[in-house]
């Protein structure tokens, strides 16, 4: 009997063990459905909260117990643009963009851990435009240790040749360099992309070129600029006759290397059949690999939801990508797809079609920022109007690679979710913690979203955790929102009867 109860109770601690604790904060009655935000992060014992609705603009302060502690007004210019947000340990920085007149102005506000500013605010930037914006110009960047900070521009007014201004700030926004370049657009289907800066203050972006609107990318050049240098330096990356579509960019700031990595079809317009990753050290701007993993029958067969083998990896855009210090790398991809009264939109319609915004939309604006600006497909272009459109988010496929660019192993997170006319409570949060990493998602059971966790550790092996404990009815959570506040925290927004609320997950 005694032995029994030890053993019940032993089962009971390593239950409580493997837990959650969800903290609801009080909904704001000024936060409606359509309220922009942004989780900024946990400073001396408060969780901050960016909130902006229409022309009102706070600093939302939480305490442990998710109850607000302070709110704090922002004084921002009308007509925004874009915001972005940078923290430190006890500060942070909001950077934002905005026209008056003919004017275009990137500013930056540093804010305490109260909340409130300090100073006033700094212009790193400005430029004459004869149209109203209604999209951001500048491209915001940070480099991964958050000691330089980049701010880039795009002029497009010459089809020949793009013009680049970047400008190189310190941590505490002090000018450190700044260089216009010119570079060739020879090809009529070309654009640049996925701007980075890295831990020297470096710059790289890649140069793309299709064929035509609505084909794969068969030319492609990666440019490097030092920071405290004029001009930019440029090699072409030999694509092996692939054909790239899904390109990324990735700094490897310990080993000194950019990767640079794909999904590639063999044919034009094909099925994907694998990742392509090409690998170049940094400081002597030499290759070290180019490989193409094609993906293997046992993995398409685990990714697949609704497609068959062949076509399996079709609806996935690759959305994480994870550099180990020996070199090696993760990268995760999800499927994500929609559907409309107009017909069901393919891989192809979301990269080249619609009227890409890669591709000479230009004849309007002077410029334009990188158009990445997030890997979900349809926030490329939207064109469903007024129709019905239901989004899908499926299958997450982490592929693990060693220092030599082969794979060394692949699994797969298994979902499946759809909503109509939103995609906020689709897609997946992550956090790490040890050696696992936690996917948070939400599952449709019986018309109601039901918050699910699984994880993936450093060998590849999936696992399910218990299902969350107190998700209070009638709150839905945006998990694709959430942010890692500590060890073991998360903060991620929710909604709740048609208002914007936050909760606070212990693990």
């Amino acid at each position: 009997m005694k032995k029994s109860f030890f053993i019940l109770f032993g089962l009971f601690l390593v239950t409580l063990a493997h837990s959650q604790k969800i903290t609801y904060a009080e909904p704001d009655r000024d936060d409606a459905r359509n309220l922009n935000f942004e989780i900024i992060g946990k400073m001396n014992d408060n969780i901050l909260i960016y909130k902006g609705y229409r022309d009102n603009h706070f600093i939302a302060l939480y305490d442990n117990d998710m109850k607000m502690v302070d709110k704090q007004k922002l004084n921002l210019p009308e007509r925004l643009l874009q915001t972005d947000f940078l923290a430190y340990r006890d500060y942070f920085y909001l950077f934002y963009q905005y026209q008056r007149r003919n004017v275009v102005y990137c500013m930056a506000l540093k804010i305490n851990a109260d909340g409130k500013k300090v100073g006033e605010p700094i212009e790193l930037d400005t430029s004459n435009i004869n149209y109203s914006a209604s999209k951001k110009i500048y491209t915001v960047l940070n480099s991964d240790d958050k000691q330089r900070i980049g701010v880039v521009k795009i002029n497009t007014k010459n089809e020949r040749y793009h013009a680049v201004t970047m400008s190189l700030f310190d941590k505490e926004l002090t000018p450190v360099h700044r260089a216009r370049v010119v570079i060739p657009m020879e090809e009529k289907n070309s654009f640049l992309t996925e701007f980075v800066l890295d831990n020297d203050g470096d710059f790289a972006f890649l140069r793309a070129t299709g064929s035509s609107q609505n084909d794969n990318i068969n030319r492609l050049g990666l440019y490097t600029k030092r920071a405290m240098e004029d001009s930019v330096t440029n090699v072409e990356i030999d694509l092996m006759k692939l054909y790239m579509d899904d390109l990324r960019l990735k700094v490897d700031n310990s080993n000194k290397h950019y990767l640079v990595t794909s999904f590639f079809s063999k044919s034009k317009r094909g099925n994907v059949d694998g990742l392509f990753c090409s690998l170049w050290n940094k400081n002597t701007g030499q290759l070290i690999y180019n490989n193409a993993n094609t993906l293997s029958d046992q993995l398409r067969n685990e990714a697949k939801s609704e497609n068959g083998m062949k076509t399996a990896f079709n609806d996935f855009f690759l959305s994480n990508i994870i550099m180990r210090k020996d070199g090696g790398y993760v990268i995760a991809s999800e499927s994500v797809y929609t559907s409309a009264r107009s017909g069901p939109y393919n891989r192809w319609d979301y990269m080249n079609g619609f009227g890409s915004p890669y591709y000479s939309p230009y004849s309007s604006y002077y410029y334009y920022s990188s158009p990445y600006g997030g890997y979900y497909p349809w926030w490329r272009y939207n064109n469903f109007g007024y129709q019905v459109t239901r989004y899908f988010s499926d299958n997450i496929a982490i592929l693990s690679f060693d220092t030599t660019g082969k794979m060394e192993w692949a699994n797969v997170v298994r979902k499946s979710q759809y909503d109509d006319n939103t995609d906020n409570f689709l897609g997946y949060g992550t956090m790490t913690t040890g050696s696992e990493v936690h996917f948070i998602f939400n599952l449709l059971e019986k018309r109601d979203w039901l918050l699910t966790d699984q994880t993936i550790n450093s060998e590849g092996v999936v696992k399910r955790t218990p299902t969350f404990k107190n998700l209070d009815k009638g709150y839905d959570f945006m998990p694709r929102f959430a942010k890692q506040v500590g060890s073991r925290q998360l903060v991620l927004p929710v909604n709740y009867r048609n208002y914007v609320s936050f909760a606070k997950i212990e693990f």
